[in-house]
């Protein structure tokens, strides 16, 4: 770069952040707000650098960029750019600090009540720390964090000054247990040092990385640090690299370091593998021995068209007015035993994980693929749940058993569609055996859905995203994958199961692994009900705890209108999120006293757990071996283990998810499209498109006026003209950026459709 091409990027530079409502940001920040390219964003460290050099502009301990104000004066103490450049120079080690002299920034401890909790970090550097059995987080400001991070145990003073009307706040005393030891995050190279910058935006603090523990590591690398120090209040943490897993432009690299970043084991230990060889890959006869012999019964299975771990099958046949519903689910208890090498793996993933670009099964693919998947036209063992159902939708009996079963046909849930809607003639010649059993099974599967539906059971449609990869794993496609009349009949017929199943241990009072899902808070329930009130929809509670029929009446009374799917995400919000228990107290959402998870034991622990105790005590195990206080024992620690894996897996598959739908969006940007707004804030306007992808259009792109937000309708008003964005307008949006490392997608407003449509 010439020398007047550094003099007029600097001066651009020293414009940009004098301007007023310019924010201290990260080299990073910088470059997306300036839609840098890579080459261009070398060039901006250089500038940068000669201007912390002139002492025109200054660097925090987080990074962030800030034009001095006034005459400059060199503080060794809290200055970023000196902090890499004196104490990291070429010796790499970090200085010592001067055990004699006091820490001038020490802070005299606060008066109030201590607690411990886990800390909850935030991009811009304050927290929240949760304390179990607290409703509302405890709010750390960036200044009492100490050198806590995120998922940290710590402990804290809350303060005794709560202000009204705000959250409580807190200072971190002491970190008792460090919760992220390893961080994944990309490799920046700075010269005679480097840096990890997180992938989770919840760690704001970059690692620092001498360059002897960085060797053949290359800018842009996707690593694993591990912590070697963490710091203090203005000093960077330091670590080491413990994994190179591959640069970004590699295929698959931006997945693996999801799921490396959420501890998701990827690979089977030795030991386990080996044990999985040695499961036979056939029935054993000696395995049928007892067992009730379906395989006469006309079975199937419906499954996506990849789908290949088919761990359920179903059979349907009517008498009279009693339809005979099997639901078969692979006996993978079988093939899994208590506590083997196979069981503690299993327990420990807790669940499959099914991102963009893989699954990671939580049984390795002999097992899942082979032997308890029920493939076609080969004999299975399977847990089934035969019940008897009228035709209001009421289990008049039911029997759950140990059985063979061979399912006739693999259907997919495209062609049982087409049949039942009658699009494929070529699927009804091919399949034209089963096509009773099929509309037999649409009539069972509307009266089961209305018979929740009375007493209350709400449904929440939303469209899930189908992401469409190329060989090379990029993104070549975004579409909504909604739910169709055969995936309905499946979810129907699992729903049935699970509660039969729940129904009868919950009786008996059998220790036993539940699915719960807890009321709603009444606080949020209020919010909520203020919230629909100035949307303009009109809903009275009967009394002081909502009901689900209640919640119910709210998704029918905005069915068509613009804001519907808007309006249902802020219901769902407003609930609490199921998990498993071994208390039987009932699932709010699906409006059931009883419900459990039986129907995916390939995929899921608890299934294969609750599996166990059905088989012993269908076997008369439980009371004469004692196994009742075994399973009262180990309960506990397995529902909580698969909750938290539950919850990591949801968190990985929405983390991949928004990483290849901004990766798809990069591909388009300038381009045009027409959304829906999905969120409202101080910040700005969310928008949805038709294919699910969400982005931000910032409120300081809404040029014609200034905005302000208004909390109580959840509207963006402009103080001159009145103009009013609000939840479920129509608007047309320009693609400005997608950013795949932040996994955020930037929308500018082209046009209000309403106004369109006004002047059309």
């Amino acid at each position: 770069m010439s020398k007047k091409d550094m003099d007029r990027r600097k001066k651009f530079i020293l414009e940009l952040m004098g301007d007023p409502i310019y924010q201290p940001m990260r080299l990073r920040e910088i470059s997306s707000l300036l839609r840098l390219s890579k080459e261009e964003k070398r060039e901006l460290y250089d500038v940068l650098d000669e201007l912390c050099e002139e002492g025109k502009v200054s660097v925090d301990h987080k990074g962030r960029y800030e034009k001095v104000k006034g005459k400059w004066k060199k503080k060794k103490d809290d200055r970023y750019y000196d902090d890499r450049r004196e104490e990291y120079g070429s010796e790499y080690g970090r200085k010592k600090k001067d055990k004699n002299k006091k820490d001038k920034n020490k802070k005299e401890q606060p008066e109030g009540i201590q607690a411990e909790g886990t800390f909850i970090g935030h991009p811009k550097g304050f927290g929240f720390v949760e304390i179990e059995g607290q409703d509302e987080d405890i709010f750390i400001p960036e200044s009492d964090t100490g050198t806590a991070m995120h998922q940290d145990k710590v402990r804290i003073i809350i303060r005794d000054d709560k202000k009204e009307g705000k959250r409580q706040e807190g200072v971190v005393v002491k970190v008792l247990e460090r919760g992220m030891p390893e961080i994944v995050g990309t490799y920046q190279l700075n010269r005679d040092f480097g840096f990890v910058i997180s992938d989770n935006p919840k760690f704001s603090k970059d690692i620092f990385i001498p360059r002897k523990e960085a060797a053949g590591i290359k800018n842009g690398d996707k690593v694993i640090a591990v912590i070697t120090d963490y710091g203090s209040g203005n000093k960077n943490p330091e670590g080491k690299i413990k994994e190179n897993l591959g640069n970004i432009r590699t295929p698959g690299t931006d997945i693996l370091a999801i799921v490396k970043s959420f501890g998701i084991p990827s690979e089977f230990p030795e030991k386990v593998m080996k044990q999985a060889q040695r499961v036979p890959d056939h029935v054993l006869d000696a395995d049928r021995d007892g067992r009730l012999d379906l395989r006469h019964l006309q079975t199937v299975t419906i499954d996506g068209e990849d789908a290949k771990d088919l761990d359920d099958a179903i059979s349907l046949t009517k008498e009279g007015d009693i339809y005979h519903l099997g639901v078969h689910i692979a006996d993978v208890s079988n093939y899994v035993q208590y506590n083997s090498a196979l069981d503690r793996e299993a327990l420990k993933r807790g669940t499959s994980v099914y991102l963009a670009d893989r699954v990671v099964p939580m049984l390795p693919e002999r097992l899942s693929n082979g032997i308890c998947s029920l493939n076609q036209g080969e004999d299975r063992l399977a847990l089934s749940c035969l019940m008897d159902i009228n035709e209001k939708g009421k289990v008049v009996s039911h029997q759950i058993a140990e059985t063979v079963i061979n399912v006739n046909e693999r259907m997919c849930y495209t062609d049982v569609k087409n049949i039942l809607e009658d699009t494929d003639e070529e699927a009804k010649k091919r399949y034209e055996a089963l096509i009773p059993m099929f509309f037999m099974m649409k009539e069972l599967s509307g009266i089961l859905r209305n018979s929740r539906h009375h007493r209350g059971s709400i449904d929440f449609d939303f469209p899930e995203s189908k992401i469409i990869l190329n060989a090379a794993g990029k993104a070549i496609d975004v579409k909504p994958y909604e739910a169709n009349v055969a995936t309905k009949i499946i979810e129907d017929f699992m729903l049935m199961a699970n509660e039969t199943v729940a129904q009868e241990y919950c009786t008996e009072e059998i220790p036993f692994v539940y699915r719960t899902h807890d009321n709603p808070d009444p606080e949020k329930v209020e919010s909520l009900l203020t919230l629909l009130h100035n949307q303009g929809v009109k809903i009275q509670k009967a009394k002081e705890e909502i009901t689900p029929k209640e919640i119910q009446q709210i998704i029918e009374s905005i069915e068509g209108l613009p804001n519907e799917a808007m309006i249902s995400r802020l219901v769902l919000r407003s609930m609490k999120q199921a998990k498993y228990t071994t208390e039987c107290s009932g699932h709010f959402g699906l409006a059931a006293k009883y419900y459990c998870h039986f129907t995916s034991p390939i995929r899921r622990y608890p299934d294969l757990q609750i599996h166990r105790i059905i088989k012993d005590n269908l076997r008369g195990r439980l009371m004469r071996e004692g196994r009742t206080e075994h399973y009262a024992e180990i309960l506990d620690e397995v529902a909580r283990q698969s909750s938290v894996c539950e919850r990591r897996a949801d968190e990985a598959e929405r983390e991949s998810d928004k990483l290849k739908k901004a990766e798809y969006m990069s591909y388009h940007l300038g381009e045009e499209f027409e959304g829906i707004i999905s969120g409202v804030t101080g910040w700005g306007l969310y928008v949805e498109l038709p294919n699910t992808v969400e982005g931000l259009v910032h409120v300081n792109t809404l040029r014609d006026d200034y905005y302000v937000f208004n909390q109580e309708s959840y509207e963006l008003c402009g103080e001159m003209t009145k103009k009013v964005y609000k939840l479920g307008d129509k608007v047309r949006v320009r693609v400005a950026d997608a950013d795949k490392m932040l996994k955020t997608v930037d929308f500018e407003l082209v046009s209000d459709i309403r106004d369109d449509e006004e002047e059309n």
